[in-house]
């Protein structure tokens, strides 16, 4: 027995990946462990795939996520959310020169017209990446996007702009669904519960900005919204980027005025058209210098 083994500190139990390399240096050379029952259940995919792990699956998806924001030192997060069709500036003379039948090319100039929410999300980005807050060790507002194209692109651009690291989580998709360029690798996340993705965009959300998007951006939306006006979620700064876009998609004087929300339930976000002008509702909110 060698010295060490008599420390009482000393973990007496092997490690799980100890025991794994252990268990892959065999021969399996028999019946017996060339079969799948006698994999290592940690170690046997199919096994960990079966409908009746699902409940396991869900908290490995909880787990890792937030073990690995643990660790990379991020208290909080400023989300962004929006649209994974808006062009960049750079993109948007390519959408309008698309060749189009005539109700399409209306939807294209639509589109291009947005390109000035890329540009918003990217300056907000930049900004809040650039006040580099750090609290108790903890960094404070690290960007985070749905890790995808357009408006996702544009807030972990900006903060790779500023020099600083940017989350992206991204989700599985029946079509390609590839993570943007500028999502730090190793706070690039994949997803295959969308339950489990928005969950972790608001456990450290402490401002969410959310852009012109579609039903994805919606969903996000509105559970935030519910989730803080039941109470389930104290209040964070809700900036709504577009008074053009959200004004003609959604009457929300109506619902206030059909009785199914309150007023007051309108003052849950804020309406801004700007990176600084979104960036002074954080800062008034948080009462920041």
């Amino acid at each position: 027995m060698h010295e060490e083994d008599h420390h009482l500190t000393d973990r007496k139990f092997y490690k799980a990946e100890q025991e794994a390399s252990f268990a892959e240096a065999r021969p399996h050379t028999t019946p017996q462990t060339q079969d799948p029952a006698y994999r290592l259940a940690f170690r046997d995919t199919d096994f960990l795939l079966r409908e009746e792990l699902r409940p396991v699956r869900f908290q490995l998806e909880l787990l890792k996520a937030e073990m690995l924001l643990e660790e990379a030192k991020i208290g909080s997060m400023l989300v962004c959310y929006g649209s994974a069709r808006i062009p960049s500036p750079e993109a948007a003379a390519a959408v309008r020169e698309m060749p189009t039948t005539p109700d399409r090319q209306k939807v294209n100039e639509r589109l291009a017209a947005k390109a000035k929410y890329y540009d918003e999300a990217r300056k907000l980005a930049r900004i809040a990446t650039e006040c580099a807050i750090v609290e108790d060790g903890m960094r404070q507002f690290v960007v985070c996007s749905g890790g995808g194209p357009s408006i996702m692109e544009a807030a972990n651009r900006g903060a790779v702009e500023a020099g600083g690291e940017t989350v992206g989580l991204n989700i599985v998709l029946p079509h390609e669904q590839a993570p943007n360029s500028y999502v730090t690798p190793h706070l690039s996340f994949q997803f295959h519960y969308f339950a489990l993705r928005k969950m972790h965009f608001l456990l450290r959300a402490r401002a969410v900005a959310v852009f012109p998007g579609g039903f994805g951006t919606f969903d996000e939306f509105f559970e935030l919204l519910c989730l803080i006006q039941t109470g389930k979620m104290k209040p964070i700064p809700i900036l709504l980027y577009g008074a053009e876009f959200w004004n003609r998609v959604i009457n929300f004087e109506a619902l206030a005025e059909e009785g199914v929300v309150n007023e007051h339930d309108l003052k849950l976000f804020r309406i801004v058209e700007t990176a600084e002008e979104g960036w002074a509702v954080i800062r008034a909110f948080y009462e920041l210098d």
